[in-house]
């Protein structure tokens, strides 16, 4: 089975550990001074990516990412997990956040231009949790799309030339697990049972300092002015407190207690 090159879409997130908080204004997360990492979904299927490369199925893992000059850290991390190189298409800081459908614009370009057979990107970032690029990107590329990604096993014979070969994908689905095949090229969006995400060592690290990663402006990318985004914040909030938990000795205390609430 000859080898084939994937494109993993990578973002850069709000650790997952780090409380959020509402800045001044209601618009947006107080994201200054707090770590940052790759976001979860997007480590899933990056490592998904370099298992396929170590397995001999694929021969390039190239990492991408929409966003500031910042998310070269996430990039890096992806380069010391095991991507070979990597693309930044830089947002100018400052500039409105890329929203789904600016981003699926952006890598449907990049796609164009490196000519991947297998595109992997995880199904949704922690931070938005919009579960939309993945989908708007194979509709822009019409490719056939696996979303919510928990096995896959690429076919003898796939990735032999442009267009060829194909795929047998496990998805979670409401109903429990489903399995099909897709032709490639194809576009996968990972879940969180696909695989368990290895961590990047030192010397790893290190090692992804010497690694290509090309900045790539955005509207250089797209040929002018990415499009406005079609959705609008209007406000963030942040959940009400829980109250703690009462314990009661009976179930008439219980129903006493519900009904002087008004919960009965």
């Amino acid at each position: 089975m000859a080898p084939l090159k994937v494109l993993v879409g990578v973002k850069r997130v709000i650790d997952f550990a780090v409380k959020v908080r509402v800045a001044p204004g209601g618009h947006k997360v107080q994201d200054q001074g707090v770590k940052h990492s790759l976001n979860p979904f997007c480590e899933i299927a990056l490592e998904e990516a370099v298992r396929l490369r170590e397995r001999g199925q694929a021969n390039e893992v190239i990492a991408a990412s929409v966003g500031t000059r910042q998310s070269q850290d996430a990039l890096r991390t992806a380069l010391a997990v095991g991507a070979d190189r990597a693309v930044l298409v830089e947002v100018p800081e400052g500039a409105e956040p890329p929203g789904p459908r600016q981003v699926a614009l952006a890598l449907a370009k990049l796609v164009e231009r490196e000519r991947p057979l297998l595109v992997m990107l995880g199904k949704q970032a922690i931070d938005d949790d919009c579960n939309q690029t993945g989908q708007i990107l194979a509709a822009i590329l019409d490719w056939p799309q696996g979303t919510f990604l928990s096995q896959l096993d690429l076919d003898p014979g796939s990735g032999s030339g442009s267009g060829s070969g194909s795929i047998r994908i496990q998805r979670e689905v409401d109903g429990g697990l489903e399995r099909l095949r897709l032709r490639l090229p194809a576009l996968l969006t990972a879940d969180l049972r696909l695989n368990q995400p290895r961590y990047a060592t030192l010397p790893n690290i290190m090692k992804a300092k010497k690694k290509p990663l090309e900045l790539l402006p955005l509207e250089k990318l797209l040929g002018g002015p990415p499009p406005a985004s079609r959705l609008r914040v209007l406000r963030l909030e942040e959940p009400p407190v829980r109250q703690g938990a009462q314990r009661v000795e009976s179930v008439a205390e219980l129903v006493e207690r519900l009904a002087a609430a008004g919960r009965l």
